[in-house]
């Protein structure tokens, strides 16, 4: 993979992102209706605060809580982002390293995009 490709080179712009007060239900809904496993939770301002995942919700998908447990109890608050200028080789070190499948890529604290293991594979079967 050549050094200088960045992350807004291969990231899918088309993000899918949910609020922090959507009920669990309807975000499940979502991800099944997009085939995603997770998304960046923004505020009313589109500036990221966290990351909802499939891992995130299993904790409450048996409770019988899902229509009642909002995004915001259940994301990942401390999340790993990066700017559209970084190089993928320290995004692919950091999805490796931390065992996530997608980094959100910001700029001035809004999502533009997404560089997912699914992009990265992607792009490498273009270059071969």
């Amino acid at each position: 993979m050549p050094k200088s490709l960045k992350a807004k080179d291969i990231m899918s712009k088309d993000v899918i992102t949910t609020g922090p007060e959507i009920t669990l239900d309807k975000v499940i809904k979502k991800l099944v209706k997009n085939k995603i496993s997770g998304m960046p939770v923004i505020d009313e301002n589109g500036k990221i605060i966290g990351v909802v995942s499939e891992k995130d919700i299993l904790n409450f998908a048996f409770c019988g809580y899902l229509r009642s447990t909002k995004v915001k109890e259940a994301m990942s608050k401390n999340v790993i982002y990066f700017e559209s200028e970084t190089s993928i080789e320290i995004i692919v070190l950091s999805i490796s390293k931390n065992h996530f499948r997608r980094m959100p890529i910001i700029e001035d604290g809004k999502v533009v995009g997404i560089v997912s293991r699914r992009d990265i594979i992607k792009h490498v079967l273009n270059v071969i």
